[in-house]
């Protein structure tokens, strides 16, 4: 079960003329999506905060090809740690490396990764380093390796359907941080990744379990799935230590707010920014319910 990049419904030209070209596409990218500009995350983040759910904001990009790209992407994350501290928001920040000047030069991802933890720990807060494609995957653990043993205030994504995941999971839990543990965005080949649905929610119980019994990491149980989720309350009562879900913003919003009343911490990833476009297809690839709700707006329903 590994998620098409694709929507089914269309082609890819076409998805993308129905979605930024139209009122109803437009209307459905602000569901899922903050907006463009920063004070409108902030906005966002604030309202959340407000109905007692925590945020992690993700400046849209990735896969930059020069230094001044990274450096400039950068900027825009400090900018948003220094809004995080002026407004006190309950919030961390996303990044992905390639967005950094990781692939093209993993010196200048890995400075510009130092610079965001010792921002957001001057405001309190932390960096979650998101997963992408497993080509990075290796080099993503070993510059959140590094950054952790460094500053301490970090965490990364890990996805249930590689083959490696347990193996990194167990490399990378003695320096604590935080562990996003999620099924998985891209298309892997059947040699590094879980194919079958079934496999990758049994690899993600799994892990759940691993990381709800290690005292030494906050685990961050990312699913909309049910039965995720009721695997990971079954641990709750067994665990001492700080633990949270989180979720995808405009995505089981009813149920967020029903794990925040029965007393679970719940973090919506809030993605903002220009590059929206393959943020919005790849969840809506993800989740045949987002599809569906994408296309009943195109048609007034």
């Amino acid at each position: 079960m590994i998620r098409s990049a694709v929507l089914s419904v269309t082609n890819r030209s076409a998805t993308r003329k129905l979605i930024t070209d139209t009122k109803a596409g437009k209307a459905v990218a602000h569901r899922f999506v903050a907006g463009a500009l920063l004070e409108e995350a902030v906005a966002v983040a604030r309202d959340l905060n407000g109905a007692g759910l925590k945020v992690s904001l993700d400046y849209l990009g990735e896969h930059v090809t020069s230094v001044a790209e990274a450096m400039a992407a950068t900027e825009s994350y400090l900018a948003c740690i220094g809004e995080i501290g002026v407004h006190g928001l309950d919030a961390n920040v996303s990044i992905k490396l390639t967005q950094l000047g990781m692939g093209f030069d993993d010196d200048v991802a890995s400075a510009n990764l130092d610079r965001l933890a010792i921002a957001a720990m001057e405001v309190g807060t932390t960096v979650t380093v998101d997963m992408e494609e497993s080509e990075y995957t290796e080099t993503t653990i070993r510059l959140y390796e590094a950054a952790q043993k460094t500053h301490g205030n970090l965490g990364i994504a890990i996805q249930s359907y590689l083959l490696r995941s347990p193996a990194d999971i167990e490399r990378i839990r003695s320096i604590g941080g935080h562990i996003r543990l999620c099924k998985g965005a891209y298309a892997e080949p059947a040699e590094i990744a879980h194919q079958s649905g079934s496999h990758v929610d049994g690899a993600f119980d799994h892990l759940t379990a691993v990381l709800m019994a290690d005292t030494g990491v906050k685990p961050a149980i990312a699913t909309h799935d049910d039965a995720r989720i009721e695997c990971a309350l079954r641990h709750a009562p067994t665990r001492s230590q700080p633990w949270e879900f989180q979720m995808l913003y405009g995505v089981r919003r009813d149920r967020q707010l029903d794990l925040v009343e029965q007393g679970y911490d719940m973090r919506v990833y809030v993605p903002y920014g220009e590059a929206w476009y393959p943020y919005l297809t790849r969840r809506m690839a993800e989740r045949p319910a987002n599809v569906s709700f994408f296309l009943r707006a195109l048609v007034g329903k």
